[in-house]
C-alpha cells in the first residue's frame, strides 16, 4: 500500500505565534495582526515563488522587528513538536513495507532542515514539497504531480491531512483520505483497520 502523509498537523503539530512573537518590538501594539499579516504572501513562499531571504526581509519588515535573518530562522523553525502516536504507526508501516510518501505545504527554511533534525522522517521513501514542485495544496497540480512522479495507483493509495479542502482535492484524484485529527488519533487508527495492511 502507498501512503501520502501531509507534515503540519499530522506529523508535526506547530504553533507559529508563540514562537515567532518573541521576535516583535516590546511596545508592539498589534502582536496578533502583525503575525497575521505574515500569511499574506505564505502561500507565494510554500510554493517557490519567493525567495527564503526576500521572505525573511519582508516579513521582518512588517513585524516591526530588529530581528536578524538567523533569528527569523530560529524562530521560524522552533515552531514544531512531533505527534508521537503518528510517528509510532508510520513506524509500524514502514516495518511492514508500505511505501510512504510526504505530501506537503511547505518552504526552504522548514525543509530540509526537519528531516535533518527528526530522523524519523528517513523512513519515508520520497516527498512532494510545494516549494520545490511550484504549486500547492489544495490545487489540482500538486496532486497530479505527485501521481505522475512516482507512479501512484489512487486505489491503493490512502492520503492523511487534516485541512477539509485538501482531503476533496485527494478525494477528486481516487485517492483514499483520512481528515486527521491531533486529538482524536484513535479513530484515524480505526479507519486505517479498514484496510488489508
Amino acid at each position: 500500500m502507498n501512503f501520502l502523509y501531509d507534515i503540519g498537523r499530522v506529523l508535526l503539530d506547530f504553533d507559529f505565534e508563540s514562537s515567532l512573537s518573541r521576535l516583535l518590538p516590546a511596545d508592539c501594539a498589534d502582536p496578533r495582526e502583525r503575525l497575521e499579516r505574515l500569511l499574506e504572501r505564505k502561500d507565494d513562499f510554500e510554493a517557490g515563488k519567493i525567495e527564503a531571504d526576500a521572505y525573511i526581509e519582508w516579513a521582518l519588515g512588517v513585524m516591526g522587528s530588529g530581528a536578524n535573518a538567523d533569528q527569523f530562522r530560529a524562530a521560524w523553525r522552533s515552531i514544531f513538536t512531533p505527534n508521537e502516536p503518528m510517528w509510532e504507526c508510520v513506524r509500524q508501516l514502514a516495518a511492514k513495507g508500505h511505501r510512504l510518501i510526504l505530501f506537503s505545504n511547505t518552504n526552504s527554511i522548514h525543509c530540509p532542515w526537519i528531516f535533518e533534525n527528526y530522523h524519523d522522517f528517513k523512513l519515508f521513501e520520497n516527498a512532494v514539497l510545494s516549494y520545490e514542485v511550484g504549486a500547492i495544496k489544495p490545487h489540482a497540480e500538486i496532486y497530479k504531480h505527485a501521481l505522475e512522479t512516482h507512479r501512484l495507483d489512487p486505489g491503493s493509495t490512502l492520503y492523511i491531512d487534516d485541512l477539509p479542502e485538501n482531503i476533496a482535492t485527494g478525494k477528486e484524484h481516487g485517492l483514499h483520505c483520512w481528515q486527521y485529527d491531533l486529538r482524536d488519533h484513535a479513530s484515524f487508527e480505526k479507519w486505517l483497520g479498514n484496510f488489508d495492511l
